[in-house]
This record gives C-alpha cells, structure tokens and sequence, in this order.
C-alpha cells in the first residue's frame, strides 16, 4: 500500500483527521511507514489509544499490507 493511499484511508475513517504518510526513515520500500496524523478526536486520549485509533482506521491493511507503521499523533491545538 503506498503512502497516500494509507493517508486518505486514515483521513476517511478518524473523524476530521489529517494524516500525513512517508517512507520510513532508511526504508527501501512502501511496507515502512511513517505517519503524523492530527485529529481534534485525539484529545482526552492517552498516547497508546491514539494510535489504536490510526491503527482501526486502517483495518486489515494493518496486517495484511502494511508491514510497519511509525505513528506519531496530536490534536490540532497542539
């Protein structure tokens, strides 16, 4: 799964979420992700439910197309 198609299936399924989705760092290919994604839906969450959270807006993928994914999350006041 590339990039962008991992950051529009995090966009349409975390409320008024934006995700941003690179290559990980020193990754050769598109299985090692890297997302920053804000969401005002983060707020009141601990850091451990906030990637939960990216993590079931990608489903399946998770475990089927995406081999690793480096999750870095904020609300948009931060």
């Amino acid at each position: 799964m590339d990039p962008e198609d991992v950051a529009a299936r995090i966009e349409a399924n975390l409320p008024d979420a934006e995700a941003t989705v690179q290559r990980a760092r020193g990754a050769d290919d598109d299985d090692h992700l890297a997302a920053e994604v804000v969401s005002p839906a983060f707020a009141g969450e601990s850091l451990v439910d906030q990637h939960e959270m990216v993590y079931d807006a990608l489903g399946d993928a998770m475990t089927t197309e995406v081999h690793a994914l480096e999750v870095r999350t904020r609300t948009p006041e931060e």
